[in-house]
């Protein structure tokens, strides 16, 4: 009984207030607060990166290929090939048959057309790459077959790609970081480096839909004449290659958080740009072969690179390695790579905001 009571005068009350409001008063129900999530993403990622890399090409011949079949070719850096974003330019083709229309009429063993053996791919997955850049010179070497094959490969690999026409980014996530990675160069059928208004929109596109944006870039001329950043469109053999300086800024005005360049064949300078990490070429990393290693052509970073969740830059360590014909890649303990970079980012770009002390690159205090 006092339970039904409690109903009638509950009632009772309720219909005395509303009789007491004014005509036009409504009950109103307030929506209940909820507390808004915010995606948190690890405080610092690590982007391992490098330049070209080129394990043996059996084109024009089988004898082109290194005495070890190339399974130890990152034999003295495989304990370094470790981040969240491992990267390299991937210069040439997974393909194991069939002549380069790009040799037509020349000598094929004076003919740079690169062609790796399919079981090559797995070296790359086993070092730990998992970021390729296949927008360069070398990968259309052997036209669309070529290409093709290089993608099915890559793609069963599970391995992350981008640079050609027909895949000019992919958008993957690794531990709760989402990321995109696109890549541009100079050539037939890769996305554009030259172009830099449609380079800009599809970072802005990308910075949409990603936490961090990775831009590669294949420009700028080949060998020991072309170590500076010249900030002017550079031609080599009467070739435009894109004017990097000008690329690697708008890219970063447009959302990009690292940008890595690749294509001289040396070591070059490096730029922090609104607290973004620039690299404008990264050597010849691991290239067997027809590639000159002679002098500077044959030192180049391994790049350790720390960014925050913001994509702003850290610090980088860089560990310095050497090539030679005998040898192939090995540590360089007199860390010229390093000396390299920091010579030419004094000259390239006086008055810096960098501090380069024990092969450590960070922001001077």
């Amino acid at each position: 009984m006092k339970f039904i009571k409690s109903i009638i005068l509950s009632s009772l009350a309720l219909i005395i207030f509303i009789s007491c409001t004014p005509n036009s008063a409504q009950i109103v129900i307030q929506p209940v607060k909820t507390d808004t999530v915010i995606r948190k993403i690890k405080d610092t990622i690590s982007i391992v990166a490098v330049g070209d890399m080129m394990l043996g090409s059996a084109f024009p011949s089988k004898t082109n290929l290194p005495p070890d079949d190339a399974v130890d070719s990152y034999k003295a850096v495989d304990s370094l090939l470790k981040g969240d974003i491992v990267f390299g330019n991937l210069e040439g083709c997974f393909l194991n048959s069939g002549n380069s229309n790009k040799c037509n009429g020349i000598n094929p063993n004076n003919c740079y057309a690169f062609r790796m053996p399919e079981r090559y791919a797995g070296i790359y997955k086993k070092a730990g790459f998992n970021v390729l850049s296949i927008a360069n010179n070398h990968v259309g070497d052997f036209d669309s077959k070529g290409r093709k094959n290089t993608a099915r490969i890559l793609d069963s690999l599970k391995i992350h790609y981008a640079g050609q026409v027909n895949k000019p980014y992919e958008i993957f996530e690794k531990d709760s970081v989402k990321y995109a990675f696109c890549a541009f160069a100079p050539n037939e059928n890769t996305v554009s480096i030259k172009n830099i208004d449609s380079a800009k929109a599809l970072v802005a596109k990308l910075k949409t839909m990603a936490d961090i944006v990775i831009v590669s870039f294949h420009g700028g001329g080949e060998g020991a004449r072309f170590e500076h950043v010249t900030r002017k469109t550079e031609i080599f053999y009467n070739e435009n290659r894109g004017n990097v300086y000008a690329f690697a800024h708008a890219v970063i005005d447009a959302g990009a958080d690292v940008v890595l360049g690749h294509g001289p064949h040396v070591t070059r300078a490096v730029e922090i740009y609104k607290n973004k990490f620039i690299a404008y070429s990264l050597g010849n990393f691991c290239t067997y072969g027809m590639f000159s290693l002679k002098g500077n052509n044959g030192i180049a970073p391994l790049l350790q690179l720390k960014i925050n969740s913001k994509g702003d830059f850290l610090f980088a360590d860089v560990v310095s390695v050497q090539q030679n014909k005998i040898n192939r890649l090995t540590i360089d303990d007199n860390h010229r790579a390093f000396k390299r970079i920091k010579e030419l980012t004094d000259i390239d770009f006086a008055g810096h905001q960098l501090k380069f002390e024990n092969n450590r690159i960070t922001l001077k205090d």
